[in-house]
């Protein structure tokens, strides 16, 4: 099982009432539970591990994950609120105010830790999940127990606005990035972690951090993956964009489904990851976040839809 660790939270996203007003509709989101939806639908063995409300919205997020074959059996419930996070789109490029404060996500702590069943082979973590406290300590905790016997993936997914603390922030990456067998970071994100300079010095300088995989999105301009012996480009395909809402987190999916199928999602083979296996997992990405992005909202496609 791959176990996605990280923020599940509602999307407002902004729609039209019949008499033209402006509205919110919710619907199930958040960069990780995104991930762990789209994992679900394209038939890997996917589970989450969060912290989630028994209010409404939680209920709401349970349902979702049952619907697209995620386990939940590890989430921690409380009967603290649900975030939300209103969106509002700009030139199809989706931007987010959070609602964050007390919830059930931000306030998950050490105690709240499950002990890991063995079926749990690989982990995903990323997001806001990792700024806020106390669940920017939980995680990294649980990214530390795990990373030595299991692999490890990391998106910081990293939204500025968010960031309160840069400093602490950034020391908490390079710690996780250390531990991480696999990051994957969208070029703005790379930027800003790493400044001005060539997008494939940066993402070796990465490699040399720890990782074996080092992964650069560029949307449309398609996805560069990076290790020690090979630099593997794939373009995107070309698609009617209705919005980038779930874009990346698709990408993780595809990108960890194919390195399940193919029996690479273990440290040891990571490290040794060879120019095809690297390429079909980065053009599963790619492919399974162009359906996203064709599309309304956080919608990942199912592995029927790919063929």
């Amino acid at each position: 099982m791959i176990l996605c660790c990280g923020e599940a939270l509602i999307d407002m996203l902004p729609r039209e009432t019949a008499e033209g007003l402006p509205a919110f509709a919710p619907h199930p989101g958040g960069s990780v539970f995104n991930t762990a939806i789209a994992l679900g639908r394209l038939g890997a063995p996917a589970g989450f591990f969060s912290g989630l409300s028994g209010d409404m919205f939680g209920r709401l997020l349970s349902e979702a994950l049952a619907d697209s074959h995620v386990r939940a059996e590890l989430v921690h419930v409380s009967d603290r609120p649900t975030t939300l996070a209103f969106v509002s789109l700009l030139d199809g490029q989706a931007r987010y105010t959070f609602y964050d404060e007390s919830t059930a996500g931000r306030m998950l702590s050490q105690s709240d830790l499950p002990a890991l069943p063995e079926e749990v082979r690989a982990l995903f973590f990323g997001g806001i999940s990792l700024v806020s406290e106390p669940c920017g300590t939980t995680y990294e905790a649980l990214m530390t127990r795990a990373a030595a016997g299991r692999a490890v993936m990391l998106d910081p997914n990293i939204r500025p606005g968010f960031v309160t603390d840069a400093p602490a922030y950034r020391a908490r990456l390079a710690r996780m990035i250390a531990l991480a067998d696999i990051v994957k970071l969208s070029d703005e994100d790379l930027a800003w972690l790493e400044g001005p300079g060539a997008m494939a010095d940066h993402a070796r300088a990465l490699l040399g951090r720890g990782p074996a995989l080092v992964v650069v999105t560029r949307g449309a301009a398609g996805a560069t993956g990076y290790t020690a012996a090979h630099e593997v480009y794939v373009p995107a395909p070309s698609v009617t964009v209705a919005d980038t809402v779930g874009a990346g987190d698709t990408f993780n999916a595809g990108l960890l489904a194919a390195l399940e199928r193919a029996g690479q999602l273990d440290k040891a083979r990571l490290a040794r990851l060879g120019e095809s296996e690297l390429r079909s997992a980065l053009n599963l990405g790619v492919h399974a976040a162009s359906v996203t992005v064709s599309r309304p909202g956080a919608n990942p496609p199912r592995s029927e839809e790919l063929t």
